[in-house]
């Protein structure tokens, strides 16, 4: 008996986990718009797979997108918070556009943003505009230089009301001494707002892009550019620096 009791012991213990079935998708909303072109609206189904049931993030998101003759397209967009669609002409056909967003949900309050075009029944991706060149400094007497162009005149921006931090941080020294070359923190762009230009040229984009001093959280301000979709690139009409506060 007690033979029998150590070679109990000796079998290891299995235990069986039950299966658990994967995550439904959530159907997040349904939209009825005509992005073909061809007179019908298409069915736009915005679907998604939380991560988990207690977060409103999205591990997964995507729409599928059906037109009336049967055919369809699925695009996927990843993962994110509240996505959002929005049906506009950006491209200038005549057929509205699907433009999606969702946030990250990052510290830096940054968006994941997609440009889809269907006329003509095709499904392409149109890229979006990427302010490429901006660059900033720390410079003597607790000022900072931010440049929005290659040959533009640089924007000057007086930092004193932050002396005590950047000195603390070794930045500076007491009298304004610039201890180190140091750039500013400089997001890519954080979201696209959908603007109309006029009743004759129809919608553009403007674009947000923050420029911090040495965290994040130092926020100096943002730049707001206006871009318009013309022959396959987008085009600058207008860029201002817009200072925090």
């Amino acid at each position: 008996m007690k033979l029998l009791f150590l070679l109990l012991l000796m079998v290891p213990s299995v235990t069986f986990a039950a299966e658990t079935d994967p995550q439904e998708p959530i159907l997040i909303e349904t939209y009825k718009e005509d992005v073909t072109g061809d007179g019908d609206n298409e069915t736009i189904d915005l679907k998604g797979i939380l991560f988990s049931p207690d977060t409103q993030y999205y591990k997964d998101i995507w729409i599928t997108v059906t037109t009336t003759s049967g055919a369809d397209w699925k695009i996927n967009y990843g993962g994110g918070y509240e996505p959002v669609l929005q049906f506009i002409d950006l491209t200038h056909d005549g057929i509205k556009d699907i433009f999606y967003q969702s946030p990250t949900g990052g510290s830096g309050g940054l968006y994941t943003s997609n440009l889809h075009t269907f006329a003509n029944s095709e499904m392409q991706e149109i890229a979006l505009p990427d302010q490429q060149y901006v660059n900033g400094n720390f410079e003597e007497n607790f000022n900072v230089t931010i440049k929005i162009a290659p040959n533009g005149k640089p924007i000057v921006v007086d930092v004193k009301d932050r002396a005590e931090d950047y000195i603390r941080l070794g930045i500076y020294d007491k009298n304004g001494k610039l201890l180190k070359p140091t750039d500013l923190m400089i997001d890519p762009i954080a979201f696209f707002e959908p603007n109309l230009i006029s009743d004759s040229k129809g919608y553009g984009l403007k674009s947000f892009k923050q420029i911090s001093g040495a965290y994040h959280a130092d926020g100096l301000g943002t730049i707001e550019t206006l871009w318009y979709y013309e022959n396959g690139n987008w085009v600058i009409l207008k860029t201002e620096w817009v200072p925090a506060g």
